[in-house]
């Protein structure tokens, strides 16, 4: 059997411990994941550095507009000079970031290795779904991507719980330093990764492109960002919207004649394949709303232990349903899976809706494990088609792709979910009602919503791929 050629260009049989090689991936994938701990420490990172609260939103703006902006670009780049180089230059890259983020000692500073940290994240996970896959062989591909979500999701599922302990031990740092080992572990221990690049001579990497990508896609979800503070006199997004209009229109022409683009405009003329990529956006817009409202309902009904342990579990469950969706999406195909996914995902997030403060724990965990259920399988059919799409040379940008579109439409939930959710209150509190009342009111609402928009994006993806095949 041909020897496979990891970072360091040394040869090791491709059948040398393949269980624990894909462990030490998913080990090293699991930093970006667990970034879901710093969500835990920003009341000890604002009490120490003496920052107003609103002011913790940029501990997250830097570190997720840095690895959206560079994620297609780091894909392109592992597609030219290796999967595996990539990933391994991002592990090496946190393991430094992560441990300048703890000993930061100004908010200023922090900051700053937040954006480093981000760039330690684009370049994990640019490459990551990439290099899963390439430990199957192409016929497994549906198992390999199933596996990638379970690590994805163990990884947000238990970053809340780790970090509450360290912040109660050693402070915020420890949400930092924590992932400094274990990106060491994976980063020194990894032998054997596959090598999938492009095939000829010409390696021409679109600067041109990437630049403009990334201009417009950080100027675009900064945007979205400071929507809420428009009310506010700050009119920072209506400076923002026009470059970041400009930045993705000049983007498309320029790809649209580049010999060798980073990303292939034309795959988004075909329906079923814009609108897939931007279902999943939509979906994960709507499904944040577990993870931004939900707290504010848990917390003071159950307790902080109780209510962390009912958020993980749809992160658990869709942990334990990726790998059987992996299964299904091999066996029945991707292009109704998906749908489906979305219809499960939008009966758990209506569910949500009718919560009420006595509603029993098994409810609340009944409800988000159908949500989690159908985000498991959504995204593995919704990675199978955007892997199927575009040629193995281009299997590092496929990844990518389906990366970013889910951390576009976390960003932007941020944003356009606060904003439901006051403006609905803001009408209840018109309406004579109370404060309990009208957060109730904007909770149920908002997550209706949600539902509804999750199921309707099922019925248009599953009437999009009858009428017109994917590419």
């Amino acid at each position: 059997m041909a020897p496979a050629v990891n970072g360091n260009a040394t040869a090791v049989p491709e059948v040398a411990w393949p269980r624990l090689r894909l462990m030490l991936v998913g080990l090293g994938i699991s930093v970006v994941p667990l970034d879901t701990a710093v969500n835990i420490a920003f009341p000890d990172i604002t009490r120490s550095f003496g920052l107003p609260i609103p002011m913790i939103q940029w501990v997250v703006i830097c570190y997720v507009l840095t690895h959206a902006g560079l994620m297609l670009a780091f894909g392109r780049v592992g597609d030219m000079w290796s999967h595996g180089r990539v990933f391994r230059a991002g592990l090496l890259w946190s393991v430094v970031a992560c441990l300048l983020c703890a000993a930061a000692p100004s908010f200023g500073w922090l900051l700053f290795f937040r954006f480093l940290q981000g760039i330690g994240a684009g370049l994990i996970i640019s490459c990551a779904p990439a290099l899963v896959t390439s430990l199957y062989p192409e016929e497994r591909r549906s198992h390999a991507l199933g596996i990638f979500t379970l690590m994805f999701a163990l990884g947000s599922a238990v970053g809340p719980l780790i970090g509450g302990a360290l912040v109660a031990r050693w402070g915020w740092p420890g949400v930092f330093w924590f992932r400094a080992p274990i990106a060491l572990t994976a980063l020194l221990f990894l032998r054997g990764l596959p090598v999938r690049s492009s095939a000829g001579p010409d390696r021409h990497f679109d600067i041109v492109g990437a630049v403009l990508l990334a201009i417009g896609l950080t100027s675009l979800l900064l945007a979205f960002n400071t929507l809420p503070r428009l009310k506010d006199g700050d009119y920072l997004a209506l400076l923002l919207l026009p470059v970041a209009a400009a930045s993705l229109i000049a983007f498309v022409c320029w790809e649209a004649r580049a010999a060798q683009p980073i990303v292939r405009i034309e795959l988004f003329r075909n329906a079923p394949f814009a609108l897939i990529n931007l279902g999943w956006s939509l979906i994960n817009l709507v499904a944040f709303s577990v993870m931004l409202i939900g707290p504010y309902f848990l917390v003071p009904n159950l307790g902080l232990l109780k209510a962390s342990l009912v958020l993980a579990s749809g992160f658990i469950t869709m942990a334990v349903a990726s790998p059987a969706a992996g299964t299904v999406v091999a066996r029945l195909g991707p292009r109704w899976m998906a749908p489906c996914g979305a219809l499960l995902t939008g009966v758990g997030l209506f569910s949500v809706g009718s919560w009420q403060p006595d509603t029993s724990i098994d409810l609340m965990l009944l409800s988000l494990g159908l949500h989690g259920v159908g985000m498991g399988f959504f995204q593995v059919a919704y990675m199978e088609l955007v892997m199927a799409a575009l040629p193995l040379a281009q299997r590092g940008v496929a990844g990518s792709l389906s990366m970013l579109t889910r951390t576009i439409g976390t960003v932007t939930g941020a944003a356009v979910l606060m904003l439901g959710f006051q403006a609905i209150a803001d009408a209840a509190r018109a309406g004579g009602a109370g404060e309990e009342q009208a957060f109730l009111d904007a909770f149920h609402a908002m997550f209706r919503i949600a539902g509804i928009t999750a199921a309707l994006i099922g019925v248009l993806v599953a009437w999009s791929a009858r009428r017109r095949a994917f590419p």
